[in-house]
């Protein structure tokens, strides 16, 4: 007798993990996503899942209701008098941008596991003053999943409060070292900025993730350190024994620039 057919129907973290993952495998425009064909192949894995007694979140019955809303936006008729007086936006704006953000903080986050796996390869035990403050009483070393967790901590948070979206905001990576850099100059060792505060002042995501992009750039170059005082006690940055010389000239500062232009 035959066996019984194995269908493996791939698991996602979230709705939006899905639907980047529909989109980037079959090579779709982020920008002019065919919101139809999405919307059917987005319900065809719900439904394939049901079948297979997955279980799926709230999120993703939310998202299927929010594709069908847009679909039917997009297939109601528009009076050519209306969109003279007053356009009417892409049904589909608020669904981009958050693709868009969620990509850009879920490729930092694979970027800080490899890096980490990379560590956690190269590193041993006996180089462990490495991880350590160099202050009389060291801190406690920070993970890159640490700060991955704190940042995802905040725009948990973030939804459940008012984000001030400032309309064509042009904040950069680039801009958020500068800022980082002042307020560094600023501080003396002793009064270390605690990252969930510098989170927390941004009156958008976007300038969340040009903050959290921006940290790690920093700490590439070798010009801020992550600590903790107490174990999952809040994170701190502090100035690198290299941080003038890793930003004295401007000229790390120039090159990653380029890298986000």
């Amino acid at each position: 007798m035959a066996s019984p057919l194995n269908i493996h129907l791939e698991q996602y973290e979230g709705p939006l993990d899905l639907l980047l993952d529909l989109i980037r495998k079959q090579e779709i425009n982020i920008y002019d996503i065919p919101i139809a064909k999405i919307t059917s192949q987005y319900l065809e894995y719900m439904q394939r899942a049901m079948e297979l007694d997955m279980e799926l979140g709230a999120e993703f019955v939310y998202m299927a209701a929010t594709l069908i809303h847009i679909k039917s936006r997009m297939l109601l008729p528009r009076d050519p008098a209306l969109d003279e007086i007053a356009p009417e936006e892409d049904p589909r704006t608020e669904l981009v941008e958050r693709l868009l953000e969620h990509e850009r903080f879920k490729n930092a986050a694979e970027m800080l596991h490899e890096k980490r796996q990379i560590e956690e390869a190269v590193w041993s035990n006996p180089q462990i003053e490495q991880f350590l403050n160099e202050d009389e009483n060291p801190g406690l070393a920070v993970t890159l999943h640490d700060l991955v967790r704190t940042f995802q901590e905040v725009l948990d948070r973030t939804r459940n409060r008012p984000i001030y979206e400032v309309g064509k905001e042009d904040v950069s990576v680039p801009d958020m070292i500068r800022y980082l850099k002042s307020l560094l100059e600023s501080k003396t060792e002793k009064d270390p900025l605690r990252v969930v505060e510098l989170f927390e002042r941004q009156r958008s995501r976007r300038a969340m993730i040009c903050l959290f992009l921006a940290i790690l750039e920093l700490v590439k170059v070798q010009a801020v350190m992550l600590a903790q005082h107490e174990m999952f006690g809040d994170i701190v940055i502090k100035r690198h024994k290299k941080f003038e010389e890793a930003l004295g000239t401007g000229e790390a500062v120039s090159a990653i620039e380029k890298d986000y232009n």
